[in-house]
């Protein structure tokens, strides 16, 4: 009996589904198996195809809800029969085409990443965990329908029928987003929230307090030890010292500075900053030929490729100094709080270069400005260009520009028309020049001006290259020629591909250097050559360095 009513059950469970939503969601299940700008592990991509497919359900029912709305004439008899065999027909061919290229598609992208093949069962386990995905976001969204049913009946009571259609779906929607945002994103941003922040309190082996009282977070320091944070730790300790360049060198040379002011140091961002001049000061930062604002990622973190190598170049005669404002990863930050590395950033760069400018112009070091990521967002904000014109700044080097970043996005809308938006080149590249994987910063006939600027940024990077606009255009990237990191076969499909590329924001740390959003220090070298010009320095010493880099 119990067997008999489970059965009865399930039958009526499936043949309420809506045929259109079907055939909508099958669709977009195969689009979203086609390559973007990352590869994917197929637990990745099953979920994204699972919510393809729910999304495509939702459009199909959507668009028969307002079919029957305005009461539009629906097929009938025979043609409607033979409209739903061939349709069925169609998309059943559609999806297992797909799923028999998946592996191709997803082996073009890891071949060009230098990347292992993906593995034979690829494509049926991302059929097995798009179905159990999809399952369970339409029944959530048919509990919500329900749930909107019930309320309708309701309003029905003392409104007109449509009028009641309108209200009662305000009324649920409404519900849902004070659900999801007031309580479901906030668990989990509250949980994520406090991972973080455990890991931001982990000491790394081999990670002790600097003896030299001359070293940031020392016994002496104005900055306590224990408030710097995790990675603001790992910069201080594991740079390289003046014995190490020096052997690089063959000669004495001076040891770095290095400066940095955890979240916890003090309450307030421009405490923070106050609190990094006044370490500065200590130190002798404002002694040194080269002096350097990074603005770290969301988690705190500075990439040593790209900070280790300046102070290669100028033989340890440098100081950098930087300021946490997160330990969050910096796609959770920018989603939450796109504005906290902008202010820190220019709470940091403000009161340095106030101080700076005191300064005489043959007595101050060179002023330049670092960030990646959302560090790069926050750095490239920091300078008002109206202020440092009266006394410019010397220059700096950015990579992996988030998508949101708007002197980025100004350079590159401003870029010479026969330049791909993946490596832009702008005016006479007097003043930005871009570069990727492969060094392009030697633009034939260009000469710098008095500031240098450098953007590094890879075609596959979907930090930078995610758009809203997506969702119904096709982007500037890929028209014409491509990066050399994009699969010939990355096509744009409406939702589709907005929904690949916003999967892939996450992930893309994922794949070796010199892809996706992991920058080579290769790349660094080559950028912070071209912008701050190390004196006595040749072409060898550019090979040794980057060898130097290589080895570890």
């Amino acid at each position: 009996m119990e067997t008999r009513v489970w059965r009865e059950l399930t039958e009526k469970y499936w043949t309420t589904f809506s045929f259109v939503g079907l055939v909508a969601g099958t669709l977009l299940f195969a689009g979203s198996l086609t390559p973007t700008l990352l590869p994917r592990h197929y637990a990745v991509q099953g979920v994204l195809s699972g919510l393809a497919f729910a999304v495509g359900y939702a459009i199909g029912v959507t668009v028969v809800l307002v079919w029957l709305f305005l009461e539009i004439p629906e097929l009938a008899g025979r043609v409607q029969r033979w409209s739903k065999w061939i349709s069925s027909a169609v998309v059943a061919i559609v999806a297992i085409a797909f799923l028999w290229w998946d592996k191709v598609w997803q082996d073009s992208i890891r071949e060009r990443m230098a990347m292992p093949p993906s593995e034979a069962a690829y494509p049926w386990r991302v059929a097995v965990i798009a179905l159990v995905t999809a399952l369970i976001l339409i029944s959530v969204a048919r509990a919500t329908r329900w749930l909107w049913h019930q309320v309708d009946r309701q309003i029905k009571r003392v409104v007109p029928r449509r009028v009641s259609y309108v209200l009662s779906l305000s009324v649920v929607t409404m519900l849902a987003v004070l659900l999801v945002n007031n309580v479901l994103g906030k668990l989990m941003l509250d949980a994520a929230d406090a991972t973080f922040l455990q890991v931001d309190r982990v000491v790394d082996e081999g990670i002790e307090q600097p003896s030299d009282v001359s070293a940031s977070g020392s016994s002496v320091s104005l900055i306590a030890w224990d408030t710097i944070g995790r990675q603001g730790k790992r910069f201080i300790a594991r740079g390289p010292t003046a014995a190490e360049i020096g052997k690089f060198w063959g000669s004495a040379v001076q040891e770095p500075r290095r400066i940095y002011v955890g979240m916890a140091s003090r309450k307030t961002m421009s405490e923070r900053a106050e609190l990094a001049l006044a370490e500065m000061q200590r130190v002798g930062a404002f002694e040194r030929a080269v002096l350097v604002v990074a603005t770290p990622t969301g988690t705190g973190w500075l990439d040593e490729g790209a900070v280790d190598p300046i102070e290669y170049m100028h033989r340890g005669d440098t100081a950098i100094v930087s300021m946490q404002y997160s330990y969050l990863p910096s796609w959770i930050t920018i989603m939450i709080d796109p504005h906290r590395s902008r202010q820190s950033a220019q709470a940091l760069f403000d009161v340095v270069y106030h101080h700076w400018k005191t300064l005489p112009h043959d007595a101050r070091p060179k002023l330049y400005l670092h960030g990646l990521s959302l560090g790069s967002l926050g750095s490239e904000s920091s300078a008002d260009m109206f202020t440092i014109f009266e006394d410019p700044i010397q220059g700096a080097v950015w990579s992996g520009p988030p998508f949101s970043s708007p002197r980025w996005a100004d350079a590159v809308r401003t870029r010479n028309p026969d330049s791909p938006m993946w490596l832009p080149q702008v005016g006479k590249g007097t003043m930005v020049r871009f570069t990727g994987r492969e060094n392009a910063l030697a633009l034939p006939g260009a000469q710098w001006g008095a500031i240098r600027c450098v953007y590094i940024q890879h075609a596959s990077d979907p930090m930078t290259f995610f758009s809203p606009h997506l969702l119904y255009r096709q982007p500037e990237w890929l028209v014409g020629e491509r990066g050399p990191d994009i699969s010939p076969y990355f096509r744009w499909y409406p939702v589709v591909t907005f929904l690949q590329t916003g999967f892939d924001i996450p992930m893309a740390t994922s794949v070796p250097t010199g892809y996706g959003h992991n920058f080579a220090p290769e790349s660094y070298i080559d950028a912070w050559l071209e912008v701050t010009s190390p004196r006595e320095w040749s072409s060898e010493d550019t090979v040794r360095l980057k060898a130097r880099f290589q080895r570890e």
